[in-house]
């Protein structure tokens, strides 16, 4: 595997793409302290997390059980959406693709499954501004220097969204979980401008 550049690096320490400040109108600071935690770990809420978030929160808690599902989903929702990827673009993984060599795409995979984690904090939280511009312009930064195949983010983005939605289905409206995946879907796009 490539060593990773002293700038790569950096851009990765400050590519934090969510934010919690805005929410000090709608959450406690320890319901914030228990996202901020999670994200500070890269880690998805655990059913404890939620369940604290919940008594914290009461009035944002419907939507819990959707982040929870995706949370036991996250696997199976990056895989398909992988999947989904490559059926699209087969030869982004070969030689000469914008995920080649193998490493590259594992590095890719892994923002899916990241993204995904995001999204969860947002629908938890009940709050579709869930991202830092900050973070995010460190992240098109990066993205940049390391040439990154925006386009297959974005595809898988829309993938991810596809395969969660079709699984939330019978649990809520559609109409009312879009927005989370479509706010981080529009940052991503902002990054090719």
């Amino acid at each position: 595997m490539t060593q990773l550049t002293a700038k790569v690096k950096e851009l990765i320490s400050k590519a934090r793409i969510v934010s919690f400040v805005s929410w000090e109108k709608t959450h406690s600071q320890a319901a914030i302290e228990i996202f901020q935690m999670a994200d500070d770990t890269r880690s998805y809420l655990t059913d404890e997390n939620l369940q604290q978030i919940q008594m914290l929160s009461p009035q944002n808690s419907d939507l819990i059980r959707i982040a929870k599902l995706l949370r036991d989903n996250a696997t199976e929702i990056v895989d398909e959406s992988r999947e989904q990827v490559l059926a699209t673009m087969p030869d982004i993984i070969e030689p000469g693709g914008g995920l080649y060599p193998p490493e590259r795409a594992t590095a890719c995979w892994r923002d899916f499954w990241h993204f995904l984690r995001c999204i969860t904090y947002g629908i938890a939280g009940k709050h579709t501004d869930y991202t830092s511009a900050t973070g995010l312009h460190h992240m098109n930064l990066l993205y940049q220097e390391l040439q990154v195949p925006l386009e297959a983010m974005i595809l898988g983005l829309e993938n991810i969204k596809a395969n969660s939605l079709r699984r939330c289905e019978a649990m809520q409206p559609q109409e009312i979980i879009v927005p989370y995946f479509d706010h981080l879907i529009l940052q991503l796009a902002n990054f090719q401008s």
